[in-house]
Protein backbone atom coordinates (compact mmCIF):
# COMPACT_ATOMS: atom_id res chain seq x y z
CA UNK A 1 0.00 0.00 0.00
CA UNK A 2 1.23 3.47 -0.90
CA UNK A 3 1.25 6.63 1.13
CA UNK A 4 0.54 9.43 -1.36
CA UNK A 5 0.71 13.20 -1.26
CA UNK A 6 -0.93 15.32 -3.96
CA UNK A 7 0.70 18.70 -4.51
CA UNK A 8 -1.40 21.86 -4.53
CA UNK A 9 -2.19 21.86 -8.24
CA UNK A 10 -2.88 18.16 -8.67
CA UNK A 11 -6.14 17.68 -10.54
CA UNK A 12 -9.00 17.47 -8.05
CA UNK A 13 -11.11 15.38 -10.40
CA UNK A 14 -8.37 12.75 -10.49
CA UNK A 15 -8.23 12.73 -6.70
CA UNK A 16 -12.01 12.35 -6.47
CA UNK A 17 -11.96 9.57 -9.06
CA UNK A 18 -9.24 7.63 -7.22
CA UNK A 19 -10.99 8.01 -3.89
CA UNK A 20 -14.33 6.97 -5.36
CA UNK A 21 -12.77 3.69 -6.41
CA UNK A 22 -10.70 3.25 -3.26
CA UNK A 23 -11.97 5.35 -0.39
CA UNK A 24 -9.38 3.97 2.04
CA UNK A 25 -6.41 5.04 -0.13
CA UNK A 26 -3.80 6.80 2.02
CA UNK A 27 -3.75 10.09 0.12
CA UNK A 28 -3.42 13.60 1.52
CA UNK A 29 -3.51 16.85 -0.40
CA UNK A 30 -1.28 19.86 0.14
CA UNK A 31 -4.38 21.79 1.15
CA UNK A 32 -5.12 19.23 3.90
CA UNK A 33 -1.75 19.76 5.59
CA UNK A 34 -1.47 23.51 5.09
CA UNK A 35 1.14 23.34 2.33
CA UNK A 36 -0.73 25.48 -0.18
CA UNK A 37 1.56 28.01 -1.86
CA UNK A 38 4.61 26.24 -0.46
CA UNK A 39 7.68 26.16 -2.73
CA UNK A 40 8.37 22.82 -4.41
CA UNK A 41 11.61 22.09 -2.49
CA UNK A 42 9.74 22.39 0.80
CA UNK A 43 6.88 20.25 -0.51
CA UNK A 44 9.32 17.48 -1.42
CA UNK A 45 11.07 17.81 1.95
CA UNK A 46 7.74 17.47 3.77
CA UNK A 47 6.77 14.43 1.67
CA UNK A 48 10.15 12.81 2.41
CA UNK A 49 9.78 13.43 6.13
CA UNK A 50 6.26 11.97 6.09
CA UNK A 51 7.33 9.12 3.78
CA UNK A 52 4.77 9.94 1.09
CA UNK A 53 5.19 9.65 -2.66
CA UNK A 54 4.39 13.00 -4.26
CA UNK A 55 1.82 13.25 -7.06
CA UNK A 56 2.32 16.20 -9.38
CA UNK A 57 1.64 17.41 -12.90
CA UNK A 58 4.57 19.85 -12.73
CA UNK A 59 7.14 18.09 -14.89
CA UNK A 60 9.44 21.10 -15.21
CA UNK A 61 10.18 22.25 -11.68
CA UNK A 62 9.31 19.18 -9.60
CA UNK A 63 11.62 17.01 -11.69
CA UNK A 64 14.49 19.46 -11.22
CA UNK A 65 14.00 19.79 -7.47
CA UNK A 66 13.60 16.02 -7.01
CA UNK A 67 16.79 15.41 -9.00
CA UNK A 68 18.62 17.97 -6.86
CA UNK A 69 17.48 16.25 -3.63
CA UNK A 70 18.68 12.90 -4.93
CA UNK A 71 22.04 14.33 -6.06
CA UNK A 72 22.59 15.90 -2.61
CA UNK A 73 21.82 12.58 -0.94
CA UNK A 74 18.69 13.93 0.72
CA UNK A 75 15.77 11.57 1.11
CA UNK A 76 13.02 11.67 -1.47
CA UNK A 77 10.04 9.38 -0.97
CA UNK A 78 9.34 9.24 -4.70
CA UNK A 79 7.68 11.39 -7.31
CA UNK A 80 4.89 10.33 -9.66
CA UNK A 81 4.58 12.85 -12.48
CA UNK A 82 1.18 12.54 -14.06
CA UNK A 83 0.65 13.61 -17.67
CA UNK A 84 -2.96 14.47 -18.39
CA UNK A 85 -2.81 15.65 -21.97
CA UNK A 86 -4.42 13.10 -24.26
CA UNK A 87 -4.95 10.61 -21.44
CA UNK A 88 -8.22 9.48 -19.98
CA UNK A 89 -8.69 9.90 -16.27
CA UNK A 90 -9.62 6.23 -16.02
CA UNK A 91 -6.18 5.21 -17.36
CA UNK A 92 -4.39 7.38 -14.80
CA UNK A 93 -6.64 6.20 -11.97
CA UNK A 94 -6.13 2.55 -12.98
CA UNK A 95 -2.35 3.05 -12.89
CA UNK A 96 -2.41 4.70 -9.47
CA UNK A 97 -4.55 1.90 -8.06
CA UNK A 98 -2.32 -0.73 -9.67
CA UNK A 99 0.75 0.85 -8.07
CA UNK A 100 -1.07 0.93 -4.73
CA UNK A 101 -1.97 -2.76 -5.09
CA UNK A 102 1.46 -3.93 -6.16
CA UNK A 103 4.00 -1.83 -4.30
CA UNK A 104 5.00 -0.19 -1.06
CA UNK A 105 6.04 3.42 -0.56
CA UNK A 106 9.64 2.49 0.25
CA UNK A 107 10.06 0.93 -3.20
CA UNK A 108 9.77 4.37 -4.82
CA UNK A 109 12.42 6.13 -2.72
CA UNK A 110 14.60 8.40 -4.86
CA UNK A 111 12.68 7.53 -8.02
CA UNK A 112 10.81 9.67 -10.51
CA UNK A 113 8.08 7.83 -12.39
CA UNK A 114 5.94 9.13 -15.22
CA UNK A 115 2.28 8.19 -15.41
CA UNK A 116 0.40 6.81 -17.13
CA UNK A 117 2.56 3.72 -17.30
CA UNK A 118 1.46 2.85 -20.83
Amino acid sequence: MLRLFADENFNRDLIRGVLRRRSHLDLVRAQDVELSRTPDPQVLAWAAQEQRVTLSHDVTTMTRFADERIERGEPMAGLFLVHQQGMSFSTIIDDLLLLDDCSETAEWANQIVYLPLR
